[in-house]
């Protein structure tokens, strides 16, 4: 028993100190990455333009600088939060409006600068904590150590990290997924025991449900999930219970049909912002993502397909996760592994079946499978908690180990993550970085885009990384640019082959790629010797 104690103790002691430096890594450098893209759009969310606005404003042809970004960036007398509400109504109505709430009152108290916008997802991950702790203590109410546990891989997990340190909603989705999960294994367990009103019960579980719909559309498949749970373990009957998730849930979609009706509205702006989720790709490409998807819930050092190491340790990791859903069947209640794998395959299967069986890539968005992740590390969790206590030694010295490789993996792809200037989440704007490497060490440059395609959000995101001698040239199409004689060097944002060619032909000049990825190049324009 003496020995027990001091095993506990020092268990507790670890899982202080990852809760500390996972506390720690959250807040650590918020501005060392390349504020990107889609961050670019939260902030012109918060500003209340719209896309189609900034574009008459400086998508002008006008030659600018950066500081003509500010106003589409951050707070300004000119529009309220309601034109915050109205822009994402008409351009991004895939995007429910509760994160911009609070981001665009956040921005009001602390400003717009990178490290303050990001710093609310910072500290909105902390909640996963005591939301995780709920959630494990109403799944696993008799086994110890399982929430302890639970924290602490939570704390370490890069996943998280990623959205934890991102202007985006994603790390808002995952506290209120752990929420409406908590208080829906609540709501049941108590309409079992009837310790409390029933109302009270269900209306808990409406609220955090209502929540998470206005932080993600996809949270519509958490209630699928629910509801499918729900009629199972009622065999199939029309329970009491069965009638209390169908009322609560009926209220939650009423709460939230303001937002549904906008989607129905404005249906052909919704179905435009996702068509980047049906661009194809090959079937074997599919599974190797999936893997690499996998891993990095427990480790990411931001590998690619190119790196020899990323599919021996998505096997590795793949190969946990399958055991301990199997090892969850073999040893809890039908009702605690069933919730698992529902809440695992739910979300899932709507994203990974279309793309297996139409062709397109909406699985491969890390942030729509959220929930998936949240499911195979409750399920890793429940393994490593009860098999650290095994009764034989040596497979409780395995499973120690396996658990401290686990830590490890976590605290390794932190200190890594920490230091980078991008990342794998960044993806169409990974190179920017770079990118702007290569204009600032020009002397008198000047960038030339159109607003077409990810150009748009791209030249915001440059903005943030180029210096303030550099300038703009904006076109809204690709037409041929009026270029001033006092620029020395002048690159090209992402131009089709045909608008490069008709710019070299006018200017009598030749173009040089002196940037290229999977998603964009950055042209130099070059004059031609007579």
């Amino acid at each position: 028993m003496r020995h027990l104690k001091l095993a506990q103790n020092k268990l507790r002691f670890l899982i202080a100190v990852l809760l500390m430096v996972g506390i720690f890594f959250r807040f650590f450098n918020l501005d060392g990455k390349v504020y990107w893209h889609d961050e670019t759009f939260t902030s012109l969310r918060i500003s209340g333009y719209t896309a189609n606005e900034v574009k008459e404003q400086i998508f002008t042809g006008r030659v600018i600088t950066k500081e003509s970004f500010v106003k589409f960036q951050s707070l300004n007398g000119e529009k309220g939060l309601i034109n915050t509400i109205k822009s994402l109504e008409v351009e991004d109505p895939q995007h429910p409006p509760l994160y911009y709430i609070i981001a665009r009152l956040w921005v009001g108290i602390f400003g717009n600068s990178v490290t303050a916008i990001r710093s609310l997802s910072a500290l909105i991950s902390l909640l996963i904590f005591p939301s995780i702790y709920w959630l494990c203590r109403e799944l696993f109410r008799t086994e110890l150590w399982v929430s302890e546990i639970a924290i602490a891989i939570m704390a370490i997990s890069p996943i998280h990290l990623v959205y934890a340190q991102e202007a985006r909603e994603y790390i808002l989705w995952v506290v209120t997924i752990l929420l409406s999960n908590a208080s829906f294994l609540r709501s049941l367990r108590l309409e079992s025991t009837q310790q409390a009103p029933r109302i009270l019960n269900w209306g808990i579980y409406a609220v955090a449900l209502t929540i998470s719909l206005y932080t993600f559309l996809l949270s519509g498949f958490i209630a699928v999930a629910h509801g499918i749970y729900v009629i199972i373990t009622a065999r199939f009957r029309l329970t009491r219970t069965v009638k209390a998730y169908l009322l609560t849930s009926i209220a939650g979609f009423l709460a939230f049909s303001h937002w549904i009706l906008v989607v129905i509205t404005n249906f052909l702006q919704f179905n435009s912002s996702t068509a980047w989720t049906k661009s194809q790709f090959p079937l074997e490409a599919l599974i190797k993502s999936w893997s690499l998807q996998l891993s990095r819930i427990f480790i990411d050092l931001n590998f690619g397909f190119e790196n020899p190491l990323s599919y021996p340790i998505a096997i590795i990791f793949f190969t946990l996760s399958v055991y301990s859903i199997y090892f969850l069947y073999r040893n809890t209640n039908y009702k605690n592994w069933l919730f698992i794998v529902i809440l695992i395959l739910v979300p899932a299967l709507p994203l990974m079946l279309p793309d297996l069986i139409f062709g397109g890539i909406r699985s491969l968005s890390e942030r729509y499978l959220l929930p998936s992740y949240l499911g195979i590390q409750l399920s890793i969790i429940y393994l490593l908690a009860v098999q650290i206590r095994n009764e034989s030694f040596v497979s409780r010295r395995i499973w120690q180990i396996i658990l401290g490789l686990v830590i490890i993996c976590g605290l390794v792809s932190y200190g890594v993550n920490s230091q980078a200037e991008t990342w794998w989440s960044k993806v169409i704007s990974y190179g920017n970085p770079q990118v702007a490497k290569i204009i600032n060490q020009a002397n008198h440059p000047l960038l030339i885009s159109d607003a077409s395609g990810i150009n748009y959000g791209n030249v915001f995101s440059l903005s943030y990384l180029l210096d303030s001698k550099v300038k703009f040239k904006l076109l809204k199409e690709q037409s041929i640019p009026n270029i001033p004689d006092i620029f020395t060097e002048i690159f090209l944002l992402n131009p089709s082959d045909i608008w490069r060619q008709q710019i070299e032909t006018t200017y009598n000049s030749k173009t040089e790629v002196v940037y290229s990825d999977n998603y964009y190049s950055v042209w130099k324009l070059l004059k031609i010797q007579n």
